[in-house]
């Protein structure tokens, strides 16, 4: 519960593809810039990993969560980035354990 007696806010954003990850990451802001105690992860799989990888932006990566089966399909290196072994796999549990879910 927050300060206010409601439920944490929690958004998982599902960003498969490098159009979506824009998407995602303009939401993430909006989102925090309306509720800045939200919880939001970024789930990249498929052509978004490319696209993070290959254009960072500060504000946004520290939510990114980067799909290790991508990665090693790419042959593609992480960096300073999150990797979850599987992106169905984070955001499958993310909604098991209460997390809303948004495809960007």
């Amino acid at each position: 519960m927050t300060s206010s007696g409601t439920a944490p806010l929690r958004l998982v954003i599902h960003a498969p593809t490098p159009t979506a990850l824009e998407r995602a990451r303009n939401n993430a802001r909006n989102l925090l810039a309306a509720r800045p105690d939200a919880q939001v992860r970024i789930v990249v799989n498929a052509g978004a990993v490319t696209a993070a990888l290959d254009g960072p932006d500060a504000e946004t990566d520290r939510l990114l969560r980067v799909c290790g089966n991508t990665l090693a399909r790419t042959g593609r290196s992480a960096g300073g980035l999150t990797v979850v072994p599987a992106g169905v796999l984070d955001i499958a549990e993310a909604q098991a354990e209460g997390w809303g879910y948004m495809r960007a």
